[in-house]
């Protein structure tokens, strides 16, 4: 006897919750625009106008919830530009952090460039010399190779060797030089961009002229 009236409550309960639910369901109503701009209060709600944003409503007219409208592709594109615009505040932000631990004052990501571009500048001018030797050596080679060529003798091997040698030489310390006077030049610009940023981020105008050969003189 027990068992059965446990039976038949359990039963009771999950019938009740199932009417519960199905009357909470068929309460849910929708207010919505149409597409003539008119309220509509119904049961369902077409696709297109919940892109145009509705309310759920209770069985006695209370809103429940209310979904606002799809972002428009204007609003999209705004959103995305001001996420991108936040994204590089904060990239610019941390570059910042980064050049002050480096630097606090122009004069000094100036006088640091200076000495950047005086070693590169030394480097070139050994190797300007080494190209100087190396001329010397090749202008040696090369004329013996012409004395032997007018008196009728046949120019040895290691010599034509040494000529080619020689020649390479040069063409490689001179692609060198073209590669260091590259970066001299790239190493101004980011220097000079990283001053420009220092006197916004300090506040401070830098007092060293650029040009490291104006502090020379």
């Amino acid at each position: 006897m027990a068992n059965r009236l446990t039976a038949i409550s359990v039963k009771a309960t999950a019938l009740a919750l199932a009417l519960g639910f199905s009357a909470q369901v068929a309460a849910n109503m929708y207010r919505y625009t149409d597409e003539n701009g008119q309220i509509v209060i119904s049961s369902t709600i077409p696709q297109e106008a919940t892109k145009r944003g509705y309310d759920i409503l209770s069985n006695n007219g209370r809103v429940i919830e209310t979904i606002p409208p799809a972002p428009t592709e204007e609003e999209i594109a705004a959103r995305e530009a001001e996420k991108q615009r936040q994204k590089e505040l904060a990239e610019q932000r941390e570059k910042d952090r980064a050049l002050l631990k480096r630097f606090s004052h122009p004069d000094q990501a100036v006088k640091a460039m200076h000495r950047k571009i005086r070693e590169l500048e030394g480097l070139i001018q050994l190797k300007r010399g080494n190209i100087s030797v190396i001329s010397s050596q090749l202008d040696s080679e090369q004329s013996r190779a012409a004395n032997m060529e007018r008196a009728g003798r046949e120019i040895p091997d290691a010599t034509l060797e040494k000529i080619r040698r020689l020649e390479s030489q040069i063409r490689d310390i001179e692609r060198e030089i073209t590669s260091q006077t590259q970066e001299i030049e790239e190493l101004r610009k980011a220097f000079e961009a990283d001053i420009e940023r220092l006197e916004e981020v300090t506040g401070e105008a830098r007092t060293v002229p650029l040009d490291h050969t104006e502090t020379e003189d």
